[in-house]
């Protein structure tokens, strides 16, 4: 497979020009298919304010009403996206901006509204990968902005950081993959007050204890039936303390009658499962204490 690296560039180093340069130059002397995403850091708030659109911002997201939808297009699709490819042309490298309605880039649906109505924000649904193939095996370097469609005519304000994500995901069938997040900190910090807190390495272990001690499965299949028991376990015992999933009572297994329903290979393998959750549970839990 050939290699590809999907970057994505912080806000603040967008804002510092020397940053910004610096930045372009290593990511063109990068080896192998590159691909760029970026968001627009402080500069639509700014611009909001500008203009007299007020912001609103619940737990460091973005509200994104229509009249910040429309600043934002305007920054994120048009005057930064085109001045970073503008700065990537001029450094040898055939860049070209995307936004997700581009060619079909990258589909998504608006959020549906729960406790927060986050407005014109997207969750991004696919990636149009044969499009993408196409511009990499050509030489082009994309460069994709925060934006994507919901093929309805929509424009909605993506998170950048999930727009690549989704870049790598689905590209790693057809490339070698790696994944950067660039940003103005050493690394990611234990306390953002403290540069030297770097946390070196992110496990799954290690990311479950950052985040309150809690437990955090994840899991899958291709067997549907196996996928649907895999879904209501960790629906159960995802994002729990260590403590109540050892002394959780599972007796709802029966009660539904789950069990009545499988062979005896799958009902099995069910109590099998339910074991490994507390096995894991009780290594994190020692883990901790």
């Amino acid at each position: 497979m050939d290699k590809l690296s999907v970057v994505k560039i912080g806000g603040n180093v967008i804002e510092d020009t020397k940053q910004l340069t610096d930045f372009l130059t290593a990511l063109s002397q990068m080896q192998g298919a590159k691909i760029l995403v970026h968001g627009g850091g402080k500069k639509a708030t700014v611009m909001a304010k500008k203009l007299g659109v007020p912001v609103k911002i619940i737990e460091g997201r973005r509200i994104t009403d229509a009249e910040n939808l429309d600043i934002i297009t305007m920054l994120y699709g048009g005057k930064i996206n085109k001045n970073i490819v503008a700065q990537l042309q001029a450094i040898g490298c055939n860049a070209i901006g995307l936004s997700g309605a581009d060619g079909n880039a990258i589909q998504a649906v608006k959020r549906p509204k729960k406790e927060i109505d986050f407005g014109f924000v997207g969750d991004v649904t696919e990636i149009n990968t044969s499009l993408f193939k196409l511009l990499l095996q050509s030489q082009h370097l994309p460069v994709c902005c925060a934006i994507t469609h919901d093929q309805n005519g929509q424009l909605l304000n993506t998170n950048a950081d999930t727009i690549a994500a989704s870049l790598a995901k689905g590209l790693s069938k057809f490339f070698e993959v790696s994944l950067f997040y660039c940003f103005e900190m050493p690394g990611v910090l234990k306390k953002i007050e403290d540069k030297e807190s770097v946390i070196g390495e992110i496990t799954p272990m290690s990311y479950t204890e950052l985040k309150n001690n809690n437990v955090y499965f994840y899991a899958d299949s291709d067997a549907i039936i196996t996928k649907g028991i895999i879904a209501i376990l960790i629906r159960v015992f995802s994002n729990q303390n260590p403590k109540n999933i050892l002394e959780s009572d599972t007796k709802f297994i029966d009660e539904i009658g789950l069990k009545e329903h499988l062979s005896p290979t799958r009902a099995n393998g069910l109590v099998s499962m339910i074991k490994q959750i507390k096995i894991y549970a009780l290594a994190f839990k020692n883990k901790i204490n």
